[in-house]
């Protein structure tokens, strides 16, 4: 650059600024004009920007904007700031008598107009002044045009010691992330930033994650979502720049390889949080250097990475000891990893396994006989061939302490497999035949809560003998089941002593007004949460029964079942029911006659679905918007 270039510069600040301004304001306008947004070229003295409308030569590269935004912020300081409106040595040049512009603290042109039409990019090199007031009102008309977060969520976030920015769409661009990275400089730097794309060419690249790496170097989580030219010169710029680094989410972000996921592990210690999904180009290498660098990792959660195998997984498990929390979703792993994770899993409080086709009965086995899952208190598994009956018992032999199990979507599961598993947990290895009877003293006391989806093996005889080995169930959900029926749920109910607070029977279509009964008279002082969801033998009778004994109910789901305008009449005349949540979606038999009974209960419903009620007519609906004003009703 010239030696003029510092006053060159300063002139283009102070103009871009203006014509901002103005076209800001001019977007908000209801009969605003066509006016594009202002740019400014490479060498374009304050003379010529002021009066010309000639293109000027080359622009000057987005990177070396970056560069002098932050490198001027950053080591100038603020002694060499200049408060007040004018930057310039000579407060007298003609050039400076100019009239306040609105909304800001620098002085603008009152009778020019600048028509520029070139990208808004400045020189990289250093110039030798700079207003500190003009790198805020940069951030200023950023915020202003609703790029970037409020000032109010600023402010909430402030509390907890740290500035977040969220940046989605076509909002997220490099240009706003130079701007995000010198405005919040001066408010104790950015802690949290999330970036979500589009999946297109021209949003974010490597450029605006420099400038984050350059202007907020206490930066704590960062979320990239769907940037596919984003790669691993971005990582490299946020592993050099942002050493305080604790969370990592990498979601869609085709072109980061193991190279920028080993600059991230060498360079941020701290990383305790790392998430990547669908990155086709991380694999193994990527994973062995966070095991290798990042031993206070707390959390790890790979899905849809098409390289990563056992050699990345069990790396990264065996070198982290404070590992408390593992998902592994649709990755090309097999037993080898679960035999890792069963037996260095000591710290494992948490573990998702999804997806994991390759994985077989005998990857389930040695993860329950590892013997290093003894702090396992939550375990969720969904479509694995893998999960047998044997490796169902292996898992209740080696979780002392589960207190939640989910299974979804285990085809090769039955009854003896969770028989084999409740055994397990309550230590009574010798008891294996369903037909034995049960002799043991000293039941599974630490399930609280269950969860079975879609599992056809699963019937009668695992839900009566579950019954009498965890007695202190509360939270209950068999949905899809079947081969469930009033004869193998009576037994349990018998049985469960702390008292049913959450239950769902959601597609139990063998579940009939007996099995209602039953429950609303041995649970109704403590059930909360009942949903009944396609269970077609569900009548009138069991709302009968509901609103005479479940006195705490606040949601039921009676949605696709027989039920009349009648039993909500009987419901709506119950003095002690003070439901919250009522659907009856597609329930075909109530119509404009249960328009009273739904106004009175109205006084407590705060949501009521009546979405594919056919018979209930638009003008019923209406009268109900209307009446039960503080109400969301789906219809």
């Amino acid at each position: 650059m010239t030696s003029n270039n510092g006053r060159l510069l300063d002139s283009g600040l102070l103009l871009w600024n203006q014509t901002r301004q103005q076209w800001l304001a001019n977007k908000r306008s209801p009969n605003r004009a066509q006016v594009r947004e202002p740019a400014i070229r490479w060498n374009a003295t304050y003379e010529s920007l002021l009066g010309s409308n000639k293109p000027f030569p080359r622009p000057i590269p987005l990177t070396e904007m970056v560069d002098f935004l932050v490198d001027v912020w950053r080591e100038e300081g603020d002694d060499d700031f200049c408060p007040g409106g004018s930057i310039y040595t000579n407060p007298k040049e003609p050039s400076l008598f100019l009239s306040p512009g609105r909304h800001v603290d620098v002085y603008f042109p009152s009778c020019k107009r600048s028509r520029i039409s070139a990208s808004f990019v400045f020189s990289g090199e250093r110039a030798e002044l700079c207003s500190k007031k003009t790198t805020q009102l940069l951030n200023e008309s950023v915020e202003k045009a609703g790029e970037v977060k409020s000032e109010a969520e600023d402010q909430e976030i402030e509390g907890e010691g740290y500035l977040s920015r969220s940046l989605e769409g076509k909002k997220a661009t490099d240009i706003r992330l130079a701007a995000i990275a010198v405005g919040t400089a001066s408010r104790g730097g950015l802690g949290k930033l999330s970036i979500r794309g589009n999946n297109s060419g021209h949003g974010v690249t490597n450029v605006g994650l420099r400038a984050i790496a350059r202007g907020c170097p206490s930066l704590r989580a960062l979320s990239l979502w769907n940037l596919p030219v984003v790669g691993d010169e971005g990582l490299y710029e946020i592993a050099n720049g942002c050493h305080m680094l604790e969370k990592l989410d990498l979601c869609g972000c085709p072109a980061i390889s193991d190279k920028g996921l080993l600059a991230i592990a060498r360079n941020c210690p701290n990383l305790t949080d790392l998430t990547i999904e669908s990155c086709s180009n991380i694999g193994n290498e990527g994973l062995q250097s966070v095991g290798r660098c990042c031993t206070n990792l707390k959390s790890i959660s790979i899905k849809n990475c098409p390289v990563v195998g056992d050699q990345g997984i069990a790396s990264l498990v065996s070198s982290t000891h404070a590992l408390s929390k593992i998902k592994l979703q649709a990755l090309n792993i097999t037993d080898v990893s679960l035999a890792v994770v069963g037996h260095y899993g000591k710290a494992v409080t948490d573990l998702v396994l999804t997806s994991l086709p390759n994985v077989s009965e005998r990857g389930f086995w040695v993860l329950g006989n590892g013997h290093g899952l003894q702090k396992l208190k939550s375990f969720t598994v969904t479509s694995c061939r893998g999960v047998t009956d044997t490796g169902l018992a292996a898992m209740g032999k080696g979780c002392p302490n589960l207190r939640q199990f989910c299974l979804r979507k285990c085809v090769f599961l039955s009854d003896n497999g969770l028989v084999s598993f409740a055994l397990a947990a309550m230590n009574c290895l010798g008891v294996r035949d369903l037909n034995m009877e049960l002799t043991w003293s000293s039941p599974c006391k630490s399930l609280r809560s269950l969860c079975i989806r879609n599992c056809p093996g699963f019937g009668d005889g695992s839900l009566a003998l579950l019954g009498k080995l965890c007695p202190q169930l509360q939270h209950l959900e068999l949905s899809g089941l079947q081969g469930v029926t009033d004869a193998g749920f009576i037994p349990f109910l018998e049985n469960c002593e702390a008292g049913l607070v959450k239950v769902n029977f959601s597609g139990c279509v063998n579940l009939s007004d007996k099995v209602v009964s039953a429950m609303t008279q041995q649970h109704g002082w403590t059930l909360e949460l009942l949903n009944l969801e396609g269970c077609g033998k569900i009548s009138d009778a069991s709302l009968a029964t509901i609103a005479e004994n479940c006195l705490l109910l606040s949601e039921l789901d009676v949605s696709n079942c027989a039920i009349s305008d009648s039993g909500l009449v009987v419901m709506a005349h119950s003095n002690q029911l003070n439901l919250q949540i009522l659907s009856v979606s597609g329930c075909s038999m109530i119509s404009d006659k249960s328009l009273s009974a739904l106004v009175k209960m109205g006084r407590t419903l705060l949501g009521l679905n009546l979405q594919h009620c056919n018979t209930i007519s638009t003008s019923t609906v209406d009268l109900l918007l209307e009446r039960l004003w503080r109400c969301d009703i789906l219809s």
